[in-house]
């Protein structure tokens, strides 16, 4: 580290909170970047392959993003959602009709966390119940609300919320007392499990909030079809179903331009949350529900900052892009090739239990070599090699054991072959290197 960065992490100590984790022994500070790449302030060149926690979603410094961004700078930075606004209505016109959701109404925030905090309070006050049902292994936001109903110890901070959360197994495929059955049978299990948990319920649920593929979790998933099939029972009891896209929406795992649409047999969500790539590293996050649940408010509300011109502008353009070339169909292609040479690495590799996921949504999962027992030292060793060799990756997962891919949709075959090889050569060094247990 040079003697400026070493100064620069010195002063983030001494200001910032001690909880503010951040990647890397030697902490990086990233000055520009440009399509897939990133550049630090000492000039040394990385490919991203985790673009700013999923949101850089098309490219770093997207021309027609970055100049939506200037030329509605220049007429207007901020009025707040107590006027009209072209921009605002615009996206929401658009998410509205790509969400599936039938008569549609668009709440925008900030931030994915605050779009599932305002989901929440939706759906409880639509159904008049503060029960939540909720994912093992999941994590929807920073909030006191969405901290409440995260089944992941490592981003749980705190055991107090003002909701009643119920956990629901199904999430994690691969492991758990249902790891071992087909998909059938693991879809049936986890359908008696969600009516045994609602046996313990006092009265009304009020609804059940899940990703389609767990983002901290590590990027795992169930199989397909399983909330169609819940949602049969969620029916039954007039409980929601509230779809969290933060990280899965716009396209990412290729099959889908949504990740609810691999469960859609019985049709789309009550309310979809997104955020991150819709920006490209504007705060944007929002709600999508019918108007009879967006509506069931009985008080006043705004956002100050959700919808402003500048972030709106900046969506437009982004989404704009992404449909026009099609970079849902390049995540399926590209990131199909990824997810094959990342297996034909790991086939020979005892450190990696799992390579996981769909389109440019990629997980990783280490274990101690010779056993099922998962390593955060074996996934910090990999993320420090990766570094040196030039890629940067992310971390997650049960203990933070697992490596999560995903690029800018706009990655090209090339990238991504030359992407593998780096991420193949660290994990053959940190498999080499590992401390003898």
């Amino acid at each position: 580290m040079t003697s400026d960065a070493a100064n620069l992490h010195a002063r983030h100590q001494a200001v910032m909170p001690s909880w503010l984790s951040l990647y890397y022994d030697r902490p990086l500070e990233l000055t520009h970047g440009e399509g897939r790449y990133v550049w630090d302030a000492d000039g040394t060149r990385y490919l991203d392959f985790f673009g700013g926690i999923l949101t850089t979603m098309t490219a770093h410094a997207l021309p027609e993003v970055t100049k939506a961004i200037s030329e509605q700078a220049g007429r207007l930075l901020h009025s707040s959602t107590l006027y009209l606004s072209r921009p605002m209505v615009e996206l929401a016109e658009r998410i509205a009709a790509l969400s599936g959701i039938p008569d549609a109404r668009v709440f925008f925030t900030t931030s994915g966390t605050e779009a599932n905090d305002a989901a929440l309070l939706l759906a409880t006050t639509h159904r008049r119940s503060n029960q939540i049902l909720a994912m093992r292994n999941s994590y929807h936001g920073r909030s006191f609300s969405t901290v409440g109903i995260t089944g992941n110890q490592s981003w749980s901070p705190t055991s107090l919320s003002p909701l009643q959360t119920l956990y629901v197994h199904g999430g994690v495929r691969s492991r758990g007392p249902y790891a071992d059955l087909d998909d059938a049978a693991y879809t049936a299990a986890c359908v008696a499990d969600l009516e045994d948990v609602l046996q313990q319920a006092a009265g009304g649920v009020a609804a059940l909030i899940a990703e389609p593929v767990q983002g901290v979790g590590g990027f795992t998933a169930p199989p397909d079809g399983l909330y169609a099939a819940f949602r049969e029972v969620l029916a039954r009891e007039g409980i929601l179903w509230i779809s969290d896209e933060v990280q899965t929406g716009w396209g990412r795992t290729g099959e889908h331009f949504w990740g609810w649409q691999a469960h859609g047999e019985n049709g789309p969500p009550d309310l979809l949350t997104f955020a991150k790539g819709i920006g490209n590293g504007m705060s944007i996050g929002g709600v999508v529900a019918r108007a009879e649940i967006m509506n069931c408010l009985p008080a006043n509300s705004i956002s100050t900052f959700g919808g402003s011109p500048i972030t709106m502008a900046a969506g437009l353009a982004n989404l704009t892009y992404l449909l026009e070339h099609d970079l849902q169909g390049n995540a399926r292609r590209v990131g199909g090739l990824l997810i094959e040479r990342l297996r034909a690495v790991a086939a020979g590799l005892d450190v990696v239990r799992e390579v996981r996921g769909r389109g440019l949504m990629i997980g990783v999962e280490l274990v101690r070599p010779g056993t099922d027992e998962p390593s955060p030292e074996a996934a910090t060793g990999v993320l420090e090699a990766a570094r040196e060799r030039g890629l940067l990756v992310g971390k997650g997962g049960r203990g933070g054991a697992s490596l999560r891919i995903a690029p800018p949709l706009t990655l090209t075959v090339a990238e991504a072959e030359h992407g593998a090889e780096l991420l193949a050569d660290a994990l053959r060094w940190t498999r080499a290197n590992l401390a003898p247990r």
